[in-house]
């Protein structure tokens, strides 16, 4: 099944099979680490699930049934990474600060999505911040962004 997924985007997202594959990588490693929030505080809500979809979806305009997929393989993904490295490593040799500090705005709307904020999630941010090599002033930056919106 998994590989028919990663068929099914090596089809849709681009026509040539190197960018699609290096493209498709960098979305599924930006997914891995949303839904990797999901687990943080050991309760999955559904406002978090449906949020990291909402997400994925319209950061990489995907369709629903594309973003199903990215979902489900993005979940293979995190259950199955010994580590983040591997993907902070795809994303920082890929992205700008600027797409790196929209990944963890991403993050810190997952971490509070269920209404609260538990403290494996935020030490979870910080990790993933000093991963993407962003400083400390962008990591609080980006929190106040989102609670300023909540």
């Amino acid at each position: 099944m998994m590989q028919s997924i990663l068929d099914f985007f090596n089809d849709k997202l681009n026509s040539n099979k190197e960018v699609a594959d290096e493209d498709h990588q960098i979305k599924l490693a930006s997914a891995s680490l949303l839904i990797e929030m999901i687990r943080m505080d050991h309760r999955i809500e559904q406002a978090e699930h449906d949020a990291v979809k909402d997400l994925i979806k319209k950061d990489f305009s995907l369709s629903d049934s594309e973003t199903d997929n990215l979902f489900l393989l993005a979940e293979e993904e995190s259950r199955n990474a010994v580590d983040y490295y591997r993907f902070a490593k795809l994303i920082n040799a890929s992205y700008d600060n600027a797409k790196k500090i929209k990944i963890i705005d991403n993050l810190w709307h997952i971490a509070y999505a269920d209404g609260e904020l538990d403290k494996y999630e935020e030490h979870y941010l910080r990790k993933i911040a000093d991963l993407l090599h962003l400083p400390h002033k962008e990591f609080i930056k980006a929190k106040h962004r989102v609670t300023a919106s909540l």
